[in-house]
């Protein structure tokens, strides 16, 4: 008895112990988070890009590929001031020869500083849309295989008429709009860009209509740069051709430098000059590179083009527009799902399914072969069809559904079209029967 009681006063003088720890769902930490503090536009960003300094900068997923940038236009200028310069001073009357340095050094950060602000700044992002535009018919057509989810009865293209001009303006399901003329999307970037020229690694950004201007001042002024220290490299070997009478050889073993930047800025200068006449021939027709590439406005008239002078004046001379999005403006977590990550056909998968993505800009299909899709279409099209049309008889589609099994790859195409719910109500029906 007197064991029982002291081991009872143990019992009740030792502290309990703590309770297990639960795990709480993810969708009551939602609400949890929902009632934490407010988030800024660029921390739930829905794109790929990249913020820095409070979402004053933003920059493209690709944004190391800058520092390579940096490298290749400052480390020859280095090298030009350091070893070849003391040669050109030599050459030529001392304040000069100081001048003529000074002038690449300058020259340098300008160009350096064109590049940051190509780089660093909205090209034109479109912002996305909440919820699809409203639907404009009851039933999807068979002549609209491209129609996904998102907006289910929404056409794939629009016809907008531009300087009189019929344009085709294409729906994007990723940020849920028609997207405007000459605006595309970014798979990069992920995000639609107003005058999409091309996304360019060696910005690490998109170029739209933001920061083109930018963009080929950027391409041109280095070509300047290449020109420069070219020439002066070639000043400096004949000075030493002709003070040691010597061949261009042996000019070269007396300044390696020299020989190594006028190679080095021999091929550089042929890709960015290159470069550079490229976009004037795109500019003064008022082309894009995209356009340039998939449309081919040589074989038709161009709605853009408005004249030589027009065109030049639209590029260097136009008011740059503001940017549409505020990134740094404050949103709450319960508001910002067009900001928070996307639920795309890889995100909405389960994760033993592969992840698909279909490039509608260009027709590709990655994950299913052409004569997969086709079959699969084919099933689409027989059941589908009177699943998303009222008119048809509901005895028809069980017929269609009786001996047919859904496999992962119908079932990730139907994902896409936007008929999971009713392949699901479907297979239903024929468990019932």
């Amino acid at each position: 008895m007197a064991y029982d009681e002291r081991m009872r006063g143990k019992m009740i003088a030792a502290p309990m112990p703590p309770p297990p720890h639960r795990q709480i769902p993810d969708f009551n930490r939602r609400i949890i988070a929902s009632n934490g503090p407010e988030l800024r536009v660029y921390q739930a960003w829905k794109g790929s890009n990249i913020f820095c300094f409070g979402g004053r900068l933003i920059f493209g997923p690709d944004v190391r590929s800058l520092f390579l940038t940096v490298f290749l236009i400052v480390t020859p200028v280095i090298l030009f001031c350091s070893f070849v310069s003391h040669e050109i001073i030599s050459e030529f009357q001392p304040h000069i020869g100081n001048l003529i340095i000074v002038a690449c050094a300058i020259f340098t950060s300008y160009v350096m500083f064109l590049l940051f602000l190509t780089s660093s700044r909205d090209p034109g992002i479109i912002p996305r849309n909440l919820h699809p535009p409203e639907d404009e018919g009851s039933c999807i057509s068979a002549d609209w295989p491209a129609t996904h989810g998102g907006g289910s009865n929404l056409p794939p293209v629009k016809d907008v008429v531009v300087n009189g001009i019929v344009v085709k303006v294409k729906y994007c399901q990723t940020c849920m709009l028609y997207r405007p003329p000459r605006c595309s999307h970014c798979s990069i970037c992920n995000n639609c860009v107003e005058r999409f020229d091309h996304h360019c690694p060696w910005v690490g950004q998109c170029i739209g209509k933001r920061n083109y201007r930018f963009f080929f001042m950027f391409v041109s002024s280095t070509t300047v740069l290449c020109l420069y220290v070219f020439a002066f490299c070639w000043v400096n070997v004949s000075r030493i051709m002709g003070a040691y009478h010597c061949s261009l050889w042996k000019a070269f073993l007396k300044s390696p430098f020299s020989g190594i930047l006028i190679l080095y800025t021999f091929v550089c200068g042929w890709f960015v000059g290159g470069l550079t006449a490229f976009h004037l021939y795109l500019i003064c027709t008022n082309q894009t590179t995209y356009e340039n590439f998939r449309y081919r406005y040589d074989g038709k008239m161009n709605p853009y083009n408005r004249g030589f002078v027009r065109n030049i004046v639209e590029i260097f001379f136009s008011k740059i527009p503001k940017s549409k999005n505020i990134f740094r403006a404050k949103v709450k977590w319960d508001s910002f799902s067009p900001f928070a990550p996307s639920m795309s056909l890889g995100h909405s998968l389960s994760p033993e399914m592969p992840k698909t993505s279909f490039d509608v800009e260009v027709g590709k299909r990655q994950a299913v072969a052409d004569e997969d899709f086709e079959e699969i279409q084919s099933h689409i099209d027989n059941v589908g069809g009177m699943e998303r049309c009222p008119t048809q008889p509901r005895h028809k589609i069980q017929d269609h559904k009786a001996n047919w099994e859904i496999t992962p790859d119908t079932r990730i195409l139907a994902a896409e079209f936007d008929l999971e719910h009713g392949l699901t109500d479907r297979q239903k029906i024929s468990r019932d029967h």
